[in-house]
């Protein structure tokens, strides 16, 4: 008697924790997003992409040719010479952002990070020499970009500001909407900005 009162009492908790798991995450569970279904990207991304690797092919050709002058070129120079043109496209070379319909993702030379972002935890803005902000999801994403790639990409910070939008209804943001916040009135300032600039009107209408 007991061991069925038992199993029983089991079996409900278990449809209510498997309730819970559906209330946030949908019908099911989410797989995390393939790489298809993209909708924005950053469009200034290939344009610094080419400048990084043009100032790392640069710095490899000057050495180079500095050796060569002195006549003292060599293999060994020559992979040296390689290595620091390669060190500086890494550090240049900017992550590529793209996104779609509930994720973001920074794509860098060796690796791609995700989030969803319609299951958003935490976002936090880290302000430095280059100011980076930090998004994690529910299952352990995390992605930082540079909030001036959304500025630039009304399209990236409307899917985004979307998939936030349903993280708090689905009450799994934590942390972070207040950041969120200021980053939409500062988007939204400076979109307003660009509109008068096109017109050719200054804010005090002259």
């Amino acid at each position: 008697m007991h061991g069925s009162l038992a199993h029983g009492r089991s079996a409900v908790h278990g449809r209510r924790a498997a309730y819970g798991r559906r209330a946030v995450y949908g019908r099911g569970s989410h797989p995390r997003p393939t790489a298809g279904g993209v909708l924005a990207w950053d469009r200034g991304w290939r344009r610094e992409a080419r400048a990084a690797w043009l100032c790392g092919l640069a710095l490899a050709g000057v050495l180079t040719a500095i050796d060569l002058g002195r006549g003292g070129f060599d293999w060994q120079h020559g992979c040296c010479w390689a290595a620091l043109g390669a060190t500086l496209v890494l550090v240049l070379r900017p992550a590529r952002i793209t996104a779609g319909d509930g994720w973001l993702a920074s794509r860098g030379l060796l690796r791609e990070r995700r989030v969803r972002t319609d299951l958003l935890t935490r976002v936090r803005r880290e302000d430095g020499m280059t100011p980076r902000l930090v998004l994690r999801d529910v299952m352990g994403g995390r992605v930082e970009l540079d909030p001036k790639v959304l500025a630039d990409n009304p399209l990236l910070w409307h899917h985004l500001d979307a998939g936030a939008r349903l993280a708090r209804r689905r009450g799994v943001l934590l942390e972070g909407a207040g950041v969120l916040t200021a980053l939409a009135e500062r988007i939204d300032g400076e979109g307003a900005r660009r509109l008068l600039s096109s017109a050719e009107i200054s804010p005090s209408g002259n």
